[in-house]
């Protein structure tokens, strides 16, 4: 049996095949779903509040509420695909299904508060009677109290489950409630002032406030779908290893993470002492493997490639039984994010043994 001599290969993918069951019963999906057929009520009720009232300011929040319709079922389209398993001609899994999604919901979010800004400067100059105003702050305090609950629940469980979909749509439905919030103190004052100008003053406000929340939607998806590199979950990685490293683990350089939906994908290069058996290789690959499964409920897709040390690192090296050792042991090298990520470690400074 020979030696390490050339890096070896080994992959493990962490239960990205689901049956049908735990499929279709997915906690995003469930939670896709009750936003989805929320938005139509809430939606539904806030067009009822504005034929009753004429408030431009109700206007805007129903015109938010068709972007939650629309981008609600393109959401929930787009987490059923995200959580389908790789197959031949998705290699990677279908993951950024949920970036384009997001990032879809951005940009309508933005077409909808520029509609509202222009709904309200033709207000100011063509100005309509409002009526029943009693009736439709109370509507709107519903359903912006509405978009909160169901908002907080969609971040939770976006974050539980590291789905950026789940995560900026539940965003996205709190930016309504403090839109409504807003919108209700207005309505207020409208309704005791009669200032008709404030109906539009809101509505620009809030218009505003809709536009910039698409843009940050949209600038987070867009470093997503360009795989820009999340160095703190790359460092909660460095830890992990750090602090369970065996003696054989002499250095780990190259780590790159690539998120798609909730399977990370993972490629390292790991240093082993020179004259391990390749079925040891192999064994002390199956260890990292495993001990970064272990800590992380997400889904990993995970290469190693093994290289063999030189004598640049007998210093950095516990291992007591290397008969080839040069150099006496000084300190394991540290799995810092600098060093964790250089696409080389020492070995761009060795030398053949």
């Amino acid at each position: 049996m020979g030696n390490i001599g050339n890096g070896q290969r080994f992959e493990k993918t962490g239960m990205v095949i689901r049956n049908e069951k735990t499929y279709n019963n997915n906690p995003k999906l469930k939670v896709q779903r009750i936003i989805a057929i929320s938005s139509v009520l809430i939606f539904a009720g806030k067009l009822i509040a504005y034929f009753l009232t004429h408030s431009v300011g109700i206007l805007t929040d129903a015109l938010e509420s068709t972007v939650n319709v629309i981008t609600g079922f393109i959401t929930l389209y787009a987490v059923y695909v995200s959580l389908k398993p790789k197959d031949e001609n998705h290699p990677f899994g279908h993951g950024k299904a949920e970036f384009l999604s997001a990032s879809i919901e951005g940009f309508l979010i933005i077409i909808a508060g520029l509609i509202i800004i222009f709904e309200a400067v033709k207000r100011l100059f063509i100005p309509v009677q409002i009526v029943q105003l009693d009736i439709g702050i109370f509507i709107v305090a519903i359903a912006g109290l509405l978009n909160y609950l169901i908002g907080w629940y969609s971040i939770k469980i976006g974050k539980k489950n590291n789905s950026i979909a789940l995560i900026s749509g539940g965003k996205h439905l709190q930016s309504d409630t403090y839109s409504s919030i807003g919108l209700v103190i207005g309505l207020v004052l409208l309704y005791y002032t009669k200032l008709a100008w404030l109906d539009s003053a809101i509505a620009l406000i809030f218009g505003t406030v809709i536009v910039i929340t698409g843009l940050k939607i949209l600038r987070e998806t867009t470093s997503n779908l360009m795989d820009k590199a999340d160095f703190k979950l790359i460092e909660q990685f460095g830890k992990i290893i750090e602090d369970n490293k065996p003696d054989e683990w002499i250095d780990i350089h190259n780590f790159k993470l690539i998120k798609y939906g909730n399977v990370y994908h993972i490629n390292c290069d790991l240093v082993l002492p020179w004259n391990l058996y390749l079925s040891d290789a192999h064994e002390e690959g199956e260890k990292l493997k495993n001990l970064l499964v272990s800590n992380f409920r997400e889904d990993i897709v995970f290469n190693v490639h093994t290289d063999e040390c030189c004598k640049k690192y007998c210093k950095h090296c516990k291992r007591k039984d290397c008969k080839d050792r040069t150099a006496d042991f000084v300190a394991q090298l540290s799995f810092d994010l600098k060093r964790f990520t250089k696409e080389s470690g020492l070995l761009e400074r060795c030398h053949p043994n």
